[in-house]
């Protein structure tokens, strides 16, 4: 690759711990319930389309429609949705402020995230401010891995692919910056995306 000049953040899985079983387990008797309920009813792929752009409002009265035993179950996930969040992933965000003390390179984040509740998102962690530019799939209504998204952020931001480095925790979405020319990082934990950032020279490294 050409030497680095941006660096994209994926947010939920790198640094933003999010996870709807932190909110169900609060309302659900038993794990098993929890994997249950979320496997059938506010499934994964429902709560996509809310990323892809469709309204809370018009999700939650459509799952009702077809789980009316569950409603207020189902509403709960718009209504305390800010439950679903644990917290920062804080190795995660020390290398976002390294790379930021740095300054070496633009720091920029893409992200399939509801247009609604962004907003909250950005209410509660101070350092999505230290980005240049965010791009959220449910403003745009395109969803990663869909490569016309990942186009989309080179575009408005000026960026080369050949020296942009793009780190998710989802193989898809890493495969699909990958085929458009980005330094692609799978990301797992924060040790291994030190490691992998340090041989970039972007910060320092763990030993």
């Amino acid at each position: 690759m050409s030497a680095p000049e941006a660096v994209v953040f994926d947010l939920g899985g790198v640094l933003v711990d999010w996870d709807p079983r932190y909110l169900y387990r609060t309302l659900l008797p038993s794990e098993e319930h929890v994997e249950r309920f979320l496997a059938e009813v506010t499934t994964p792929a429902w709560n996509a389309e809310q990323d892809a752009g469709r309204t809370w409002a018009a999700a939650v009265a459509s799952l009702t429609a077809s789980f009316p035993e569950h409603a207020s179950l189902i509403a709960a996930y718009d209504e305390r949705w800010i439950e679903t969040i644990g917290g920062p992933i804080e190795e995660s965000v020390e290398l976002l402020r390294e790379l930021r003390s740095s300054g070496s390179v633009g720091l920029y984040a893409l992200t399939n995230w509801s247009a609604e509740k962004f907003p909250l998102a950005l209410e509660r962690f101070e350092f999505l401010s230290w980005f240049e530019g965010i791009v959220v799939s449910g403003t745009e209504r395109l969803v990663k891995p869909d490569p016309r998204i990942f186009q989309l952020l080179l575009d408005r931001y000026g960026l080369d692919a050949a020296s942009t480095v793009y780190i998710d925790d989802n193989p898809p979405n890493v495969d699909a910056a990958a085929e458009l020319g980005l330094t692609s990082l799978h990301f797992t934990d924060p040790d291994r995306l030190r490691d992998e950032l340090s041989q970039l020279g972007l910060v320092a490294s763990s030993s």
